[in-house]
């Protein structure tokens, strides 16, 4: 046990508010525990509690030893941390079900002794055979109380017998269905079967374990998803049974796709946390969408909504009563457009910090990138963060300025742009841009004529004026040349940042090929 002291006695907490997120180490983290974590962070630090991480990792056969790692790394990204926790401790520890199995068996063994459950010796097989003939003859699925009464003996001596019992709750016939919920209001759930509660490895059931471990931990607020509704009277019936004091509970709209189906990691890739990261969405701007799924957007004072806000203004107005029970459809242009808006607003130096784990990972720059490097990355990134809406977007774009001159790879969509005039233009340019002096000059050599401004003066008046060509299409193959891409950085300001040289090298290099 990991309080000695009247773990059955009816007790009222005086700790202050305390809620607890439980994942399940079973694979890459679900975006739904980042969405139930927000609501409880929220709250918690609205009332000046406590949140608190427990791993729930009693299902062995689907037990992932890296996931628990990856929660806490995805959470951490999220900024979405907790004051108690298998990494942190705390007053309650062990955070790990796996770490509490001699805490569950007392409790399992005062309901048997209550007669409030039973033993049930009934072998998978039994039970699926019994699932059959309920479903062909159109009726509820559940147990069917065969081990109920029964000694080992006795239902030895029948068909479908398993050695190793499991122990089950006794559902009377006169249930209570209906509870309170914090956000759904007075709430009827179906009626329950006899849930095993005790596996026969000695493992509890979710239902046993989450209703001692949140009494044990102090949970005042329990808040899941919708889906858990069902499993409420149950709960509640075991809290009644042990003579402990039941949480209130908060059932959270469920984050649905498309086809408003509930987002399952196997059908959806994005129901996974780890995938935001890879795609390059900033942490803020997913805990700013993951809000909007079941809250309401700010109203300001003219009457306007204003769908941006930051998750210390989520937690000031917080109210259970404004969640929005029936929740939203999880669409992905509208964490596009709140991705873009938040990198549009962050400084320069943290938008470029943040592009260099998308940068090292693609090739494009080392782990240890050096000061030129970096330096030459904060102006790339200044023409860059108004063109792209996931950080993993900006590789192609800043790739070329990386790149050796004579290893720019032109893309067949940017050659197949290349017409009559191109060499013409090329020619112009070359003659052009040739006469610029871009030798240092100024306090500490800190100017040159090589200049954004300079770059474009000699070339629309050597392309648009004396060529003819509309500036629409004049500048199309010097950027091919540059950059080796259709779509690109500023034009002019890329060549400034390449230098003469380079810029000079680059188009001689696509003239010889025309």
């Amino acid at each position: 046990m990991s309080k000695s002291a009247a773990p059955f006695a009816h007790t009222t907490s005086t700790r202050p508010v305390r809620l607890r997120v439980a994942p399940s180490p079973t694979g890459d983290p679900h975006v739904g525990t980042a969405y139930m974590a927000m609501f409880d962070l929220a709250y918690a630090r609205q009332q000046g509690g406590r949140f608190i991480l427990r791993i729930e990792d009693t299902d062995r056969a689907r037990f992932s030893p890296t996931s628990e790692q990856q929660l806490y790394d995805t959470l951490h990204w999220l900024g979405l941390t907790w004051d108690e926790g298998p990494d942190l401790g705390g007053p309650d520890a062990p955070y790990r079900q796996s770490e509490r199995l001699d805490t569950y068996r007392p409790y399992a063994d005062r309901l048997l002794e209550q007669g409030k459950a039973y033993h049930c010796w009934c072998s998978p097989e039994r039970l699926a055979q019994m699932r059959e003939e309920q479903q062909r003859a159109k009726l509820p699925t559940g147990y069917d109380r065969l081990c109920l009464g029964l000694t080992r003996e006795e239902r030895a001596g029948m068909p479908g017998f398993s050695p190793e019992p499991v122990v089950r709750m006794l559902v009377p016939d006169d249930v209570e269905l209906e509870f309170d919920d914090l956000i759904m209001g007075r709430t009827r759930a179906p009626r329950p079967d006899d849930q095993v509660i005790l596996k026969a490895d000695g493992f509890p059931t979710y239902h046993l374990a989450v209703v001692v471990d949140d009494h044990e931990m102090g949970i005042t607020h329990v808040v899941r998803g919708q889906e858990w509704i069902s499993s409420t009277p149950k709960h509640l019936l075991l809290y009644r049974w042990l003579g402990l004091t039941p949480p209130e509970f908060a059932h959270m709209p469920l984050l649905r796709d498309e086809k408003k189906a509930k987002i399952s990691k196997r059908k959806n890739p994005w129901a996974r946390l780890t995938w935001f990261k890879e795609q390059g969405y900033l942490p803020e701007a997913l805990v700013n969408f993951l809000a909007l799924q079941g809250y309401p957007p700010i109203v300001e004072a003219d009457g306007t909504e204003r769908e941006v806000f930051s998750f210390a203004e989520f937690t000031e107005r917080f109210r259970w009563e404004d969640v929005n029970r029936a929740g939203a459809i999880f669409n992905l242009d509208k964490l596009d457009w709140l991705n873009g808006v938040y990198i549009r607003g962050l400084d320069g130096r943290d938008f470029t910090s943040r592009l260099l784990p998308y940068l090292e990972a693609d090739g494009v720059l080392t782990g240890s990138p050096s000061l030129g490097e970096l330096g030459r990355l904060m102006a790339v990134a200044e023409l860059i963060q108004t063109r792209i809406g996931k950080l993993s977007e900006a590789t192609p774009l800043v790739r070329p300025f990386f790149v050796g001159d004579d290893q720019i790879e032109i893309a067949d969509d940017a050659r197949a742009q290349l017409n009559g005039d191109s060499a013409a233009v090329l020619d112009a340019a070359l003659r052009v841009l040739g006469d610029i002096d871009d030798q240092p000059r100024g306090l500490l050599g800190s100017e040159s004529g090589w200049s954004a401004a300079a770059i474009e003066g000699v070339l629309r008046e050597a392309v648009v004026d004396e060529l003819g060509i509309k500036p629409k299409f004049a500048f199309g193959p010097l950027r091919t040349a540059v950059s080796g891409q259709r779509v690109s950085p500023p034009l002019f300001e890329s060549m400034e940042i390449l230098g003469k040289t380079s810029t000079l090298a680059r188009i001689h290099a696509l003239r010889a090929t025309l």
